[in-house]
């Protein structure tokens, strides 16, 4: 089939879904009241997916932010992955995915060092969607500003657990807080900027390809949970699809910030989280 230069991937796909990450802080400080905050932000939204980090659920398993979160927004399908090893207020924190559709399966994969404590964690959900299937990736990797090298492994971790989960023709996204930014290493090499972590696994970057043209800090001193901390602002959380598919799908047509104004005087979390609509 001779290569078509209007049309390289054919007809292009023109519906879309809407995909959310978001660092929710886990329960650090006034949580439950950030947590409404959190749901009201959302919920005017309107997402079909919603990947969360530092989401939390209690020891016991019952009633967890991923289920409060989901039930509050018509998100009845999640996913949650936490380590016992870290609890934060007796909760573990880790990962969810949440979504409108269905999940026929689900995993994860720790990334990077086993043993290490600033260690990667990855949660993976294949959403049966109403025009076909997605691979949906909620991703965590090392926070320390000098640990560059750390959460390098982990991305070469994340993408041959990307090529084991998710099949090739589908719609992939891969989102959460990555703590690097775009210039970093880790993150050109999920971009195809540097040398890549699978072959042929590149992503787009929703923020860039279909952002504002603004830094897009998800990090910023003007957020008065991240000001005391004393790091630079930088754009560290990302919604990365896989190039192309057929139609086009999987291609960012809007990316925005979200949490960025306060929802009844609170503002929701220490990270602005991100929001893009893909082509599906």
């Amino acid at each position: 089939m001779a290569y078509d230069i209007e049309q390289p991937y054919g007809p292009p796909v023109e519906t879309t879904l809407r995909v959310v990450t978001w660092n929710v802080w886990a329960r650090y400080g006034p949580w439950r009241d950030r947590e409404r905050a959190i749901v009201a932000t959302l919920a005017d939204a309107g997402p079909d997916i919603v990947v969360l980090t530092e989401a939390w659920e209690p020891q016991d398993d019952a009633d967890g932010q991923a289920a409060r979160l989901g039930a509050a927004l018509g998100l009845p399908h999640q996913v949650f992955r936490g380590d016992s090893a870290e609890p934060v207020d007796d909760a573990r924190s880790g990962i969810a995915v949440l979504s409108r559709w269905p999940l026929d399966r689900v995993g994860d994969q720790r990334l990077g060092d086993q043993e290490g404590w600033d260690r990667g964690r990855a949660v993976h959900a294949r959403v049966t969607g109403p025009r076909g299937p997605l691979d949906v990736f909620g991703v965590g990797l090392g926070w320390k500003l000098g640990h560059s090298r750390e959460r390098q492994q982990q991305v070469r971790d994340l993408g041959a657990f990307v090529r084991k989960a998710a099949d090739t023709a589908t719609v992939t996204l891969v989102c959460g807080d990555f703590n690097a930014a775009p210039d970093s290493d880790e993150i050109r090499m999920l971009t195809g900027r540097a040398e890549v972590t699978a072959p042929g696994l590149v992503f787009y970057d929703a923020w860039e390809t279909a952002g504002d043209g603004t830094p897009g800090f998800t990090w910023c001193d003007d957020n008065p949970w991240a000001r005391p901390v004393l790091w630079p602002p930088r754009r560290i959380d990302y919604v990365f699809s896989a190039w192309p598919r057929a139609g086009g799908a999987g291609h960012p047509v809007r990316c925005e910030l979200l949490g960025v104004e306060p929802a009844d005087g609170v503002v929701p979390s220490d990270h602005y989280g991100v929001l893009a609509d893909v082509r599906y």
